[in-house]
């Protein structure tokens, strides 16, 4: 007969090749953080650099399916819950793209472009050039 140490062990071991463990893991921190968040205090407004880079986080999170982590970072930082639209963020950022790069979080493309130079970039999401750059 198998012992609780043995059924806890192999409850363990299925879930997490499953790939519900983590999950789990996650969706528990998310409730934990949504529970100890003090909805009383009122959070600073956000700057629009920081709305744009929370925006590029939230469009990365989403695409590799980090659904808990992003709802943490949705209700940490105050983000309206509809993402801003992609082509609003392109021209925020004065960014270029072409199809293969809209396949693709912003963040991956401005990686390449900075990694590999405008003339090796995977995912062509090029930066455009700008007398006054904001960043």
């Amino acid at each position: 007969m198998a012992t609780v140490s043995d059924l806890k062990a192999v409850l363990t071991d299925t879930l997490d090749k499953r790939g519900v463990l983590g999950q789990l893991k996650a969706r528990v921190r998310s409730e934990v953080f949504a529970a100890l968040d003090d909805q009383s205090e009122p959070r600073p407004e956000l700057s629009h650099e920081n709305l744009l880079i929370n925006e590029m986080i939230r469009e990365y999170l989403a695409f590799n399916k980090y659904k808990y982590t992003a709802s943490v970072l949705t209700a940490e930082t105050g983000l309206p819950d509809i993402p801003l639209d992609r082509s609003f963020l392109a021209r925020e950022l004065n960014l270029v793209e072409d199809s293969n790069a809209q396949s693709v979080p912003i963040l991956y493309g401005m990686l390449s472009h900075f990694l590999h130079g405008r003339k090796e970039v995977p995912c062509p999401s090029i930066l455009k050039q700008s007398e006054n750059p904001a960043f």
